[in-house]
């Protein structure tokens, strides 16, 4: 059995830090093997750095994701194509800086991440997924059987509809973007594991990792106001999943919550 925790968007420094902090220790707890992070949202609320991907990775982070924010941060550009574990979606233009997809070797045998955005209210407008998800697939599973899929995604519809299409060729589909974790996890008929969204790991008290009130203020005036991240108490939200590493078929999905002071 090969264990994998995935945490679902990372929002600013709270987020980061309470990730790198609690890492050692959720290693040792749950047995994890590989460990995958959602980080599009690690600097400032907006995009990922350089410096912040070394952190996380450096932190014993396996593979971080990202989606509709990976370009907020203009020195990830050039960044991005020499750290191969820093993923964009894969449904990007070909020339587009970066890779959505690795494979990495374990004590366990290979695992691959799939990184791949919707396009239902999802600003820029990219590939269809479900046919950049073909053919990444069927090349990751000449590899290996272990596949992960980080859907970046709005609408509940559209993650529902990736897991169901995937369903028997992956090891699991976890949505991200809302910063919501949803209650259905489940395992698909055909060993597929899936969670509509992971949630976030920001501020327990914030309106998706950002203060309270100057967003309350927003949707009353409708004037333009600055939304600054949270302070205080974190809560990381996310997805363990159990693999049987031969098959790639997944044993056991469960949601994963542990706040940090």
């Amino acid at each position: 059995m090969l264990r994998i925790l995935f945490l679902g968007d990372v929002v600013g420094e709270p987020g980061r830090r309470a990730v790198i902090d609690l890492m050692p220790e959720l290693k040792k707890e749950y047995g994890l093997d590989f460990v995958i992070v959602n980080g599009e949202n690690a600097a400032g609320g907006r995009g990922i750095t350089p410096k912040i991907t070394i952190d996380l990775l450096r932190a014993g982070v396996a593979v971080v994701t990202t989606g509709d924010h990976i370009w907020d941060q203009k020195e990830i550009y050039h960044y991005i194509d020499t750290e191969p574990r820093l993923l964009r979606p894969i449904n990007y233009p070909d020339d587009t800086p970066g890779q959505g997809s690795i494979v990495l070797e374990t004590d366990k045998g290979k695992v691959g991440v799939l990184n791949v955005q919707g396009r239902t209210f999802m600003l820029p407008p990219l590939e269809n997924p479900f046919r950049a998800l073909d053919v990444a697939v069927a090349r990751l599973r000449e590899e290996t059987n272990v596949i992960f899929v980080d859907v970046h995604a709005e609408t509940t519809s559209e993650k529902i509809a990736i897991g169901r299409y995937l369903d028997g060729r992956v090891s699991a589909v976890v949505g991200t973007h809302t910063h919501v974790q949803t209650a259905d996890e489940r395992i698909f008929p055909g060993g597929t594991a899936f969670l509509c969204d992971a949630g976030m790991c920001g501020p327990t008290e914030s309106v998706l990792g950002r203060e309270i009130e100057p967003i309350v203020t927003r949707f009353l005036t409708s004037l333009p106001a600055t939304f600054p991240v949270a302070k205080g108490p974190v809560t990381l939200h996310g997805a363990l999943v159990d693999v049987d590493e031969a098959t790639g078929m997944a044993l056991k999905i469960e949601r994963f919550a542990r706040e940090k002071a």
